[in-house]
């Protein structure tokens, strides 16, 4: 992931709805969640929870793939792994860090 991805990721996560979209297709994992159970887990309306899904998808967040007349969404576990490991790249200058309770990473 370079930089452009990464702002672009984190924009899209940069609203509260679709961290909690993101955050519910997570949960789901593989199964992922059709627009219906997902409006209805989030009580959200259908066209404000579509708005928000293009958003992710767009960023690469979420992936969407058709099953017969229903869409199912899926977080794109790829892309937030890409996300995290381009954040905590130079963590610790690079060192590896051990992170526990007894000892916080120090970066």
């Amino acid at each position: 992931m370079d930089e452009t991805d990464a702002v672009q990721s984190l924009a899209a996560l940069a609203h509260g709805m679709r961290l909690r979209v993101f955050r519910a297709l997570v949960v789901a994992g593989a199964d992922g969640l059709v627009p219906g159970a997902l409006a209805g887990q989030l009580q959200v309306a259908p066209n404000a929870l579509s708005f928000h899904l293009k958003e992710l998808s767009h960023a690469g967040l979420v992936t969407q793939e058709r099953q017969g007349r229903n869409l199912v969404y899926r977080a794109s576990f790829e892309t937030m792994n890409g996300l995290l490991a381009y954040l905590t790249d130079n963590c610790c200058e690079g060192a590896a860090c051990a992170v526990t309770e007894a000892a916080p990473c120090r970066c």
